[in-house]
This record gives C-alpha cells, sequence and structure tokens, in this order.
C-alpha cells in the first residue's frame, strides 16, 4: 500500500472511531488531529472538506459493518440460518461490539437530517444496502423451497431491521442486553413459522 493510501486509511480509522461514539457534528478537527497525529492539511488534502471527511468515513463504516454481517451470512447454507446469522451479528453491538460506540447506521440515522443532507444520503444508501441484502435472502430462501412462499418480503424486511435497530437503541439506553436479546428472540421465532422444514 502506498503513503498516501496510508494516510488515509489512518485518518478514516480514527476519525470513525471519533464520529461513531462522540458524534459527526460533535467532534472537531481538532479532535482528529489529535487522533491521527496529522495536521488539519493533510486532512483537507485527502479529504476536502470535513463534510467530505464525514461522509466518506461514513461510506468506510459501512463497508465494515457489511463486510462482517457477510462473513456471518456466507457461514449459513439456509436462509433461515442466514437471518440467524444476521440475528445474532446485531446482537453483539451491546456485549461485543464489532465497532466503538455502537452500530454506525443508527448513530448516523440519529445524527442527520436535513441540515447534513449529504451525510444522510450516504446513511439511506446504507440502509438500502442492508434492506436489500434481507430481501435477497428471503427471495433466494422461498425460490429454493427453504422459506414458505407467501412472505411479504419487503414487509418483514422492515420489520426486521427496525426491530434490530430499536433493540440496539433501547439496549445502548438500558445498559444491558435484555432488550436485544428479546427482539432476537422474537425475530427467530418468526424464522420459526416461515421455515420449511426438511
Amino acid at each position: 500500500m502506498r503513503q498516501p493510501d496510508i494516510t488515509r486509511q489512518k485518518i478514516l480509522k480514527q476519525s470513525g472511531q471519533l464520529f461513531n461514539t462522540r458524534g459527526y457534528k460533535a467532534t472537531s478537527l481538532r479532535d482528529i488531529t489529535t487522533a491521527s497525529g496529522l495536521t488539519k492539511g493533510a486532512i483537507y488534502k485527502h479529504f476536502g472538506s470535513k463534510d467530505g471527511l464525514e461522509e466518506e468515513t461514513l461510506l468506510h463504516l459501512s463497508r465494515q459493518m457489511f463486510d462482517l454481517v457477510r462473513g456471518r451470512i456466507k457461514e449459513q447454507k439456509t436462509a433461515g440460518a442466514k437471518l440467524r446469522g444476521l440475528f445474532r451479528f446485531f446482537e453483539t453491538y451491546i456485549s461485543k461490539p464489532p465497532f466503538q460506540g455502537g452500530c454506525p447506521l443508527l448513530n448516523v440515522a440519529i445524527e442527520s437530517d436535513d441540515a447534513h443532507p449529504r451525510l444522510r444520503q450516504q446513511a439511506v444508501m446504507a440502509l438500502d444496502v442492508l434492506y436489500g441484502s434481507i430481501c435477497t435472502i428471503l427471495n433466494n430462501g422461498i425460490k429454493h423451497g427453504q422459506l414458505k412462499s407467501g412472505i411479504d418480503v419487503g414487509h418483514l424486511s422492515t420489520v426486521v431491521i427496525a426491530s434490530l435497530e430499536g433493540a440496539i437503541m433501547m439496549s445502548k439506553l438500558r445498559g444491558n442486553d435484555s432488550d436485544i436479546k428479546r427482539v432476537v428472540y422474537h425475530l427467530e421465532e418468526i424464522i420459526d413459522g416461515i421455515e420449511i422444514m426438511k
């Protein structure tokens, strides 16, 4: 890897930890220069502006998250097992978080609003990737006779995401994993009800 690429990755890693724990707006460029040991000029050279850095960092965190999710899903052979793997991945955000600060998608969704439309657009794109992945698992499960036909794939995908992200928020607020465990148990019951046993 070339030095500019190494520097860019270092900035993304440091800013990702800061944005995901402190918030995008609460984190200053000074915080990032202190954490990375780089100058403001070096950051601007690679990202152009703080807004550009925020957007690139969210993209970086999203890619990391989806790589981890893909790893969990690929290990499984059936649609039901893939979905359970996805649920278990989100369950770890409380007991063994893969990212400092929790779920990057949830954090940016709470923070991004009409004042920062490009960051919000990046968050929507990440949400759409997750939604599309769940729809694909469900559709493939139906196609291969692993899940019952007649499932409202879009509805169930929305319920899964809203349930998992809401449970992460509740568990983080309460400081324990009771809510996420309850939601994962409930979602697994839903999958049990639509699986075709062979």
